[in-house]
């Protein structure tokens, strides 16, 4: 279970270019649980992440991952719990390393140097298995560098990485902007076949609130750092993007403003 208590992020503080990102949130979310995060721009979506993965460290608050505090680790400490993909589709992988080395740093990832397996034939065998369950081809591609593949394939990889060694956490941030919605469909799809495959519990920042809102199973909407609504069951179930833009507007008096969610919606 992942659980924030209170938590606040400032940036520049004590400057006049004092910002405050993170607004006394609280947050649980209970082991397999898929959430998606929606908000408006500059609402701290990407900073609650980065608070989560370690990336950035509160100013305040508690962070726990399955009963253990976390707050103060930084981000290299964390990493054994948490796997994630980025927006950027270079991030998640290294592009001059072939598939086979990117794969074979994420399987080794967390693992003793001491008890670390070699990658043999065998592990080589179970690439081509997750690899063609992706169904892009990947599997026979296993010696060609990462950056020669295109944007859908790289993220597409990014997330068969992310899941090695079923993480505590799975992060996504915004992992399908910078691809073409088709291909983001995909990548959509695949996503959501390996949460449930893994029974991972995922947190997914998106900017289609379409996808928002037919993937998983708990949408969270942010603004000025705050958690605004929490949509669950029925009631998530039921809501169009209409009547989630007008509860927006209803709760925090002004326009939704985020203009890639209202066009890719």
């Amino acid at each position: 279970m992942l659980q924030l208590e209170n938590v606040n992020k400032y940036f520049f503080r004590y400057t006049q270019d004092e910002q405050w990102a993170v607004r006394n949130l609280n947050l649980k979310i209970s082991e397999g649980q898929f959430v998606t995060v929606v908000g408006s721009n500059g609402a701290g979506k990407t900073t609650l992440l980065n608070l989560i993965s370690g990336s950035y460290l509160p100013d305040s608050g508690k962070i726990m991952i399955n009963g253990e505090d976390v707050t103060n680790l930084p981000a290299y400490r964390r990493a054994p719990y948490i796997g994630r993909v980025f927006q950027n589709t270079f991030q998640g992988t290294a592009p001059s390393l072939t598939i086979e080395e990117n794969l074979s740093l994420a399987y080794l990832k967390g693992k003793r140097k001491g008890l670390r397996p070699a990658i043999n034939d065998e592990v080589k065998k179970f690439f081509q298995e997750k690899l063609a369950d992706v169904g892009l081809g990947l599997e026979k591609r296993l010696r060609e560098r990462v950056g020669l593949l295109s944007g859908g394939q790289r993220q597409a990889l990014a997330l068969v990485m992310a899941t090695f060694g079923h993480p505590k956490i799975l992060l996504l941030d915004e992992h399908t902007a910078n691809l073409d919605p088709k291909t983001g469909e995909k990548i959509m799809e695949l996503t959501n076949k390996l949460i449930e495959e893994n029974t991972l519990t995922a947190l997914m920042v998106t900017h289609n609130l379409q996808s928002a809102l037919s993937f998983g199973d708990r949408t969270l909407m942010m603004d000025e750092g705050e958690i605004v609504l929490d949509l669950v069951g029925e009631e998530r179930k039921k809501m169009t993007i209409e009547e989630l833009l007008e509860r927006f507007s209803e709760l925090r008096h002004k326009k939704f403003t985020e203009d890639r969610a209202l066009l890719s919606s």
